[in-house]
């Protein structure tokens, strides 16, 4: 779907417009220092952040726009955020 300038999306719309495409930066994981607190996925305001079977995460990079929250309130700084290359 083609958004127009100032134009107004019909909700339900974001499954359909993948908005990781904004990204700067991205967030990449350290397995070893996740403690699995599932605190990137309760914050993320994409709802980017996916739970694996075996209890860790991954992104959507689809839907992540790199805005860092997830890095940012990591209790154990298992998130770094990247510059993406493109």
């Amino acid at each position: 779907m083609k958004i127009p300038i100032g134009g107004v999306c019909e909700p339900g719309t974001t499954m359909v417009n993948k908005t990781g495409g904004w990204r700067t930066y991205k967030p990449v994981y350290d397995y070893d220092k996740c403690i699995k607190c599932k605190l990137c996925e309760l914050l993320c305001p994409d709802m980017a952040v996916l739970p694996k079977e075996d209890g860790y995460f991954q992104f959507n990079y689809d839907y992540c726009k790199g805005c860092g929250i997830c890095a940012n309130e990591c209790p154990k700084s298992a998130i770094s955020m990247v510059l993406e290359e493109k």
